[in-house]
């Protein structure tokens, strides 16, 4: 069944194949970006099931333009699928607090204002599916990723509390957690590399940089099957509510469950009684 599906960051990386992907499988597709022209000159010019228009996610008004477009030309969104994120790279005490901040307005309230601008849509319609891209490093701390890991990590709780919020109105909610796809994360164009300022941290600073640098364009994921992926989910019934992507995001999952578990049956032993103390001794 054809979906009007809205894509951000569709301009390069993982949002391209997702529009590609979705026009190929007779989609209604909006695709948007900061530069439209550069999203439309990718995606290989017009086309009549797809809609290109500018938005840049820390913006809500970009936001309400881009669904009054889509409404305007298709009479209704399906499908939200939040792509669009930066990476912002380094130790915490070398990510300014500017940084720091810039990375959470866009990976967190960057999709939180555009679903704010759909869901009166959806609501409208009874109908509808947000899926919204996180990371394995939205579960799971890494070094290097201070930020991008405390944006991801609130990306998760909103997410799964969104789901009771509109649920009652037929709308369905899926956080995705990548782990290692091709997706230019780490192209300069999407990530900031900090420069070292620290002694402390200098050495650490340019050998991590260097490592992950060689890694870019060389990740185990297919960000193409990934786009076929989150439309398989897109057309369920019931869709997932968490889709974990790729084999070293599974295992790293599982191994983070395993420690939660230790911690949760430890924290037992220590105190477990402490929720039934007498408040009033």
């Amino acid at each position: 069944m054809s979906k009007v599906i809205l894509v951000t960051g569709a301009g390069r990386g993982l949002g391209t194949d997702i529009v590609r992907e979705a026009l190929a499988a007779g989609h209604q597709v909006v695709a948007t970006g900061r530069r439209p022209e550069e999203v439309e000159k990718t995606l290989g010019g017009p086309q009549d099931n797809l809609l290109v228009t500018k938005l840049d996610v820390t913006s809500p008004e970009n936001a309400e333009a881009a669904v009054q477009a889509a409404v305007d030309r298709f009479g209704r969104i399906d499908v939200l699928i939040n792509n669009a994120g930066n990476f912002f790279a380094g130790y915490f005490e070398e990510i300014t607090p500017a940084q720091m901040r810039q990375q959470i307005e866009t990976n967190l309230f960057g999709p939180m204002n555009v679903t704010r601008a759909v869901l009166p849509v959806l609501r409208k319609q009874r109908a509808g599916h947000i899926i919204t891209l996180s990371s394995s490093a939205g579960l799971i701390g890494q070094e290097f990723c201070v930020a991008y890991a405390a944006s991801k990590f609130g990306v998760e709780g909103w997410m799964e509390s969104l789901r009771y919020d509109v649920e009652p109105y037929g709308i369905h909610t899926t956080v995705v957690e990548p782990g290692f796809f091709r997706t230019e994360l780490l192209v300069d164009a999407s990530t900031t590399w900090p420069e070292p300022t620290i002694d402390d941290y200098a050495e650490r600073t340019t050998a991590t940089i260097a490592a992950w640098k060689s890694m870019n364009g060389r990740q185990t994921g297919d960000p193409a099957k990934l786009a076929r992926a989150l439309l398989a989910i897109a057309g369920q019934e019931k869709p997932l509510l968490r889709f974990v992507a790729g084999a070293d995001a599974i295992e790293g999952v599982e191994a983070k469950a395993r420690e939660l578990l230790a911690q949760a049956q430890a924290s037992r032993v220590l105190g477990g009684d402490l929720a039934y103390e007498d408040v009033n001794a």
